[in-house]
């Protein structure tokens, strides 16, 4: 009988270091010893060569390399007949391609790793898709035989006959003062082939960047700008690679809109997204991506917004009858029960107080919290929700003559920004830094198996990919012995999987270490799935703010979204939050009766 498996093997071109070991995988694979050249380490080989057609899938290599460089998986081998790319031998390879559509928008959703750049690339026209023939690359009449009878096929010949102008916003805004030069008005002027220059510049609150250089700008206006010079120019396809990193909650829905706004009957938009509420308001359809991060990934078929969003979140793609994901991902909040069984015993006040910064004032109403809970901060960037996290704990005073004494708690900080300065792999600073804490049975099953950190552990801290480093940085913060955890933005560069994962493991690590958690966060499902309570901060960005006193979740989150004039939802399927469309008869409804956010439904 055949086979039903294809095996992929990947070696790590970073991890595979054939000098410095004794090769263990050559001398201890079966197939070699049996006279066949399955794993072969040439003297001037840079990396292991596997044969995935003469491995038999023992996965000894996988056991005995002493750098964890190799990676083994079996895959159906139905798969093998959709290879759409793959960049060179034992390499990563994408299956199969999103298929966008005239007039609408489609969301791509998925683990980091996994190809969503990738698909961006060849349907930007950037990249040839080899269908997995690197060697002898096909040409373009093959291509277009391969994706015959799909909607592909019209894409990709008007790729080829040039009809097609792509423009694609890349992932990675804060690199663009690298590469572009300039003031922000200039910039966008010289670009703008379209009369909405001044409605886009409004929209993406650009007035204030226009006369500054590209290279001054903050992270979340290099994002806007980024986005900005997308929409104001002419082009076929519009491509926006993660449009709501470094954004708060309004400007992800102003962003949402403009992006919407660039539909026509002929023109393509596709969107990469992690923030799954922001991904379902801007999108008409969805394809979900999955696979192994950094060996292969698959693209499924296109599924309205909410049945993508709600099989993505199960882990179960019923039209393959293929799981991707051990556990379906839930956001049923605390139990009544379960809550009303959590024993409060320390409770802590700080006192009123405010902090002038420059031509920033902000002010802080006096507030309560007690263990066992996480207070979420809310509130549009620039009103002091960093300043105030700092002032907790005690890096910043509060204004003098004040006479204001903060609680005497340990405190740890896990900083919105991380630059890594450590020399030494993540073993050696989590060593140096949370030893005893990072030995703990508990602690190892509660913090560091759920945010894989076994994956990177002899790795160099300077060369981590953001998400890598955001989840050391969790580790790390919650590693250390505090009373009070300040966490700023602890979404920030983390894939959908990896945000729900984070969310889970602090709620789960506040509650059972009986602390208080105090969190910065713009992702609005991890923000209501992590919140007992909520401070709304309020004000003009850059000027004056206040910081309200603690709240609870319905009320806070009312308040807060009633600010923004947008209304929730939760699905019935999986409890997530989803933002109504403006305007929409259950966005009318909901304003009507003062319920901008519901804990039910």
């Amino acid at each position: 009988m055949a086979d039903k498996n294809t095996r992929i093997a990947i070696v790590s071109a970073d991890k595979c270091k054939p000098k410095k070991c004794r090769q263990e995988c050559k001398r201890v694979c079966p197939v070699n010893k049996m006279g066949k050249l399955c794993i072969d380490v040439w003297p001037t080989s840079k990396i292991a060569a596997i044969s995935e057609e003469l491995c038999i899938g023992c996965a000894m290599c996988v056991k005995k390399c002493p750098f964890g460089a190799i990676t083994i998986i079996n895959i159906p081998t139905s798969l093998e007949k959709e290879i759409t790319h793959r960049y060179s031998a034992n390499s990563f390879k994408l299956h199969r391609l999103p298929m966008p559509r005239p007039g609408q928008v489609l969301g791509l959703v998925g683990a980091n790793g996994t190809g969503k750049s990738t698909a961006l690339k060849i349907l930007s026209g950037k990249l040839k898709p080899n269908l997995g023939q690197f060697n002898a690359p096909p040409d373009w009449e093959d291509i277009i035989k391969f994706f015959r009878g799909s909607e592909l096929q019209n894409y990709f010949t008007k790729v080829l006959q040039d009809d097609l102008h792509a423009i694609l916003k890349p992932q990675y805004v804060d690199k663009m003062p690298h590469s572009i030069k300039g003031k922000v008005g200039h910039l966008l002027r010289a670009k703008a082939d379209m009369e909405n220059l001044k409605d886009i510049v409004r929209d993406l609150d650009l007035r204030d960047v226009l006369a500054r250089e590209v290279g001054q700008l903050s992270g979340g206006e290099l994002q806007r700008f980024a986005i900005g010079i997308v929409a104001v120019q002419q082009a076929d396809v519009y491509m926006f690679d993660e449009p709501s990193s470094y954004l708060d909650v309004k400007q992800r829905l102003n962003a949402a809109r403009v992006i919407r706004s660039l539909l026509e009957a002929t023109k393509y938009v596709i969107v990469v997204e992690h923030d799954l509420s922001v991904l379902d308001y801007l999108s008409d359809f969805i394809c979900i991506l999955y696979g192994t991060p950094s060996a292969y990934g698959v693209v499924t078929m296109p599924y309205s917004v909410r049945e993508g969003i709600n099989i993505f979140l199960d882990g179960m793609i019923p039209t393959e009858n293929m799981r991707f994901r051990q556990e379906s991902l839930t956001f049923r909040l605390v139990e009544q029960a379960e809550e009303e069984q959590i024993q409060r015993h320390r409770d802590s006040t700080y006192p009123a107080m405010s902090k002038t910064l420059g031509n920033f004032k902000l002010r802080v109403e006096e507030g309560d919290f007690s263990d066992s809970q996480i207070v979420v901060l809310l509130g549009e960037n620039g009103t002091g929700k960093t300043t105030l996290i700092r002032m907790l704990a005690g890096l910043l005073e509060p204004d003098e003559g004040e006479g204001v004494e903060l609680p005497k708690l340990a405190v740890s900080y896990k900083p919105q920004k991380i630059a890594p300065k450590f020399n030494g792999t993540v073993r050696m600073l989590l060593m140096k830094k949370i030893r005893g804490t990072f030995h703990h049975p508990q602690f190892q099953t509660d913090v560091v198996k759920p945010m894989r950190i076994e994956e990177i552990i002899d790795q160099d801290v300077q060369n981590l990919s953001g998400g890598e480093l955001q989840r050391v940085a969790l580790v790390l913060a919650l590693g250390q012995d505090a009373d009070v955890y300040l966490i700023d933005e602890p979404s920030a560069y983390l894939d959908s999987d990896q945000r729900i994962v984070a969310s889970k493991v602090i709620k789960r690590f506040i509650l059972h270490a009986k602390k208080t958690a105090f969190i910065v966060e713009h992702d609005f499902i991890m923000a209501t799935y992590l919140a007992d309570r909520v401070i709304v901060m309020e004000g003009t960005p850059s000027v004056n703010a206040k910081a309200n006193s603690p709240q609870t979740l319905l009320s806070g989150m009312n308040k807060f979204l009633k600010s923004l004039d947008i209304t929730f939802r939760r699905d019935p399927t999986n409890f997530r939050p989803r933002i109504n469309k403006m305007d929409s008869i259950k966005d009318k409804e909901q304003k009507a009766e003062g319920n901008y956010f519901f804990l039910e439904n």
